[in-house]
């Protein structure tokens, strides 16, 4: 499927074995960085797997009640699984502007702008990585996560959106390495949401987000 400004924009039903799409990814990447194929924005699920960036502290693996897959990505563990929407960005940042910072920080101006079309209200959190919302209880808890790996300046991984995933399962590991703070989903705070109505949110404000990797300005919701 054409995404925007010629960016194939895949949407995967069912579950994706989490190692499998990993090898896909990175043989995209290689792809683009060699100019033998389309930049790729892809949308799917996993079945239940907790995935180990490369900060990852062995002594945040609490429970390793499901398999545990190495990402290649930045940041400690986290959970994938059912409910939760997951989108891998393969983008040239050659041709995109090479600032991983700047890069980071159009992702997660994306996830609010689409979480605001669905009628939820996120925000960054200064010095804690991630998407963050109010929960039920009145709090600071984490919808989504972020996480990147930039090789030859075309990135890999992206983020996930929890959307109504069975919270317990995140249980097993402390989630990023944030203990302070719990995770919540769009179901949990009473703005249940499907995944297909969640990708049009996202391919509405796609377009904003790329514009928005040169740094010169937000995206708007």
């Amino acid at each position: 499927m054409q995404g925007p400004d010629g960016i194939e924009w895949r949407v995967s039903p069912g579950l994706t074995d989490y190692a499998a799409a990993l090898r896909e990814m990175e043989a995209r990447a290689g792809a683009v960085a060699a100019g033998d194929a389309r930049e790729l924005i892809w949308l799917l699920e996993h079945p239940p797997v907790y995935t180990a960036g490369t900060s990852a502290d062995p002594s945040e693996l609490v429970d390793p009640r499901f398999p545990v897959v190495p990402a290649g990505r930045g940041g400690k563990y986290t959970y994938h699984g059912p409910g939760q929407r997951v989108g891998y960005l393969v983008l040239d940042l050659n041709r995109r502007g090479r600032d991983v910072r700047c890069f980071v920080h159009a992702v997660e101006g994306w996830v609010i702008a689409a979480l605001a079309r669905i009628g939820i209200a996120a925000f960054r959190a200064p010095g804690r990585i991630g998407i963050w919302t109010i929960d039920a209880a009145g709090q600071e808890a984490k919808i989504g996560a972020i996480g990147i790996r930039v090789r030859r300046w075309v990135t890999l991984h992206g983020f996930s959106v929890n959307l109504s995933p069975d919270l317990a399962d995140f249980g097993g590991i402390v989630p990023c390495g944030i203990a302070e703070y719990p995770v919540t989903s769009a179901q949990a705070i009473g703005k249940p949401c499907d995944d297909a109505t969640f990708d049009a949110a996202l391919a509405f404000t796609a377009s904003a987000f790329l514009d928005s990797l040169t740094c010169d300005g937000e995206i708007e919701a």
